[in-house]
């Protein structure tokens, strides 16, 4: 890869110029030259350091020399996108909570009572308010904020000028795995959304290359899946060590599998490009902008318009009909059992086996278009399963305010530290969400390779849940 700063060609301007000097005047065309030449010069003055000169102080070129560093580069990197996932997932928290209280803990009341105002069977009204209603208005209030946080955040650092220095950072690993470089911006838009980050792959060339990038971006772990791993990490990992290191303990377990998620993408990559992709890496010139003040207002348009709304409306479209799917298998009985215990106890012999349960299992199945209502569908699933809680909940999605209610109500359902690591490491590993998985084959126009792009993350999810379940037991037994 070569790095390429954009500026005005001389030679360019001297064969344009040459090419009109019969059409102006002698004098014209001299003061023409004169000012070619002295550009040139100053542009050779900025551009080379002669040893018998003080080097001039170049603002660009010194935060390059940093930013793009071997020693200080990859650092720099992490601390920033570290920042960023901080801002984002903190500063999500305060607005998440008044669109919950908003749309879920004031609105289904008032919703119930029209039902009931109108006289609308318990059921439709259940359909209606306590499923598709219901699993929507989570989705918008877990999804929203950080999205509206997050795109824009890292619109102004595109804008800034930073993200072409992190996709020169990132490139040789790139190369080495057999992916292209920018595969490093498409993977740092996933972080915000799996769909958005296959979007972003369309700044890839090479239709191999762009391939990897799409089967590889469900493993950055995109904002619907940070919930599910901070409540677990804060519930079974920070409540192994003192208070005091708890809340740190736990971020660095997130950060750890959003790291791992990174590396299994080049591992990914690397398989991907030697087997189904095979081929030749493809060199590309990397342009360096100059570093400039972020435009606020375009920034804010681009992310929220072009970006977060567009994003959303689809989870939006997927959501309606999970809530159905959800509160219809709660809430329908065969033999005065519901479809969702049924399919609970089904699948639990292969859930503990994975070192998870029948709960996950199911929720996760029910959950394909949204994985922001992964954990509201697990404890509504385990309280109809077990009949904790006193039963509230049974058939409705519900979240608990208190951490410790919650970690009561996991115990009730036999929840140990392996469920906690494995439910983990499976909300990285598994299929995208349907969201994702309708954008990848709009990308690709492709039934085949959608299909690659969901099963694969899927089976890897099951193979590495299953070998952490039997190494695990197999110490514990020792």
């Amino acid at each position: 890869m070569t790095t390429v700063n954009p500026t005005v060609n001389p030679n360019d301007i001297l064969q344009t110029a040459e090419s009109l000097r019969w059409e102006i005047g002698p004098q014209f065309h001299e003061q023409l030259m004169e000012g070619i030449y002295t550009e040139a010069a100053n542009l050779a003055d900025r551009a080379v350091t002669r040893p018998d000169e003080k080097p001039r102080f170049d603002l660009d070129r010194t935060i390059d020399k940093i930013v793009t560093s071997r020693v200080w580069g990859f650092p720099m990197m992490l601390l920033l996108f570290t920042v960023v996932f901080w801002l984002t997932i903190s500063g999500a928290n305060v607005p998440s909570a008044m669109l919950a209280t908003l749309l879920i803990d004031k609105t289904v009341p008032l919703l119930h009572q029209g039902a009931d105002f109108l006289r609308l069977p318990w059921w439709l009204s259940g359909f209606l308010i306590d499923g598709m209603y219901l699993a929507t208005a989570w989705v918008v209030s877990v999804m929203l904020p950080p999205m509206a946080i997050f795109f824009p955040l890292f619109t102004l650092l595109e804008d800034f000028g930073y993200l072409p220095r992190v996709a020169f950072n990132l490139d040789n690993i790139f190369r080495k795995s057999g992916a292209h470089g920018k595969q490093a911006l498409s993977m740092m838009m996933g972080f915000g959304c799996n769909a958005a980050g296959v979007v972003a792959t369309r700044i890839i060339d090479s239709p191999r290359e762009r391939l990897i990038a799409i089967i590889t971006n469900n493993f950055a772990l995109c904002n619907g899946r940070w919930p599910t791993q901070i409540l677990i990490a804060s519930l079974f990992i920070g409540g192994m060590v003192p208070a005091y290191l708890g809340g740190l303990i736990s971020a660095l377990s997130v950060v750890g599998i959003a790291l791992l998620g990174v590396f299994i993408s080049f591992v990914v990559s690397w398989g991907l490009s030697r087997t189904m992709l095979k081929g030749e890496v493809s060199t590309f010139s990397l342009e360096l902008p100059p570093y400039r003040p972020p435009r606020i207002w375009q920034t804010i348009y681009t992310s929220v318009i072009d970006r977060t709304l567009i994003v959303l409306w689809r989870a939006v479209t997927f959501a309606l009909p999970a809530g159905a799917v959800i509160w219809l298998s709660a809430n329908i009985t065969i033999g005065g059992v519901s479809i969702a215990e049924h399919l609970v106890t089904f699948l639990n012999p292969a859930g503990l086996l994975l070192g998870l349960n029948g709960v996950i299992l199911v929720a996760y199945i029910v959950a394909i278009p949204a994985n922001e209502i992964v954990i509201p569908t697990v404890l509504m699933l385990t309280v109809l399963v077990t009949g904790a809680n006193g039963g509230a909940g049974a058939g409705v999605m519900f979240e608990l305010d208190s951490q410790a209610d919650t970690m009561a109500l996991f115990s009730a359902g036999g929840w140990t530290l392996l469920t906690a690591v494995n439910l983990m490491l499976f909300s990285l590993l598994h299929n995208p969400c349907s969201t994702t998985i309708y954008t990848i084959y709009k990308e690709t126009g492709s039934k085949k390779w959608t299909a690659v792009a969901a099963l694969l993350p899927l089976v890897m999810g099951f193979v590495v849940t299953f070998f952490v379940a039997q190494i695990w037991r197999l110490f514990a037994g020792a």
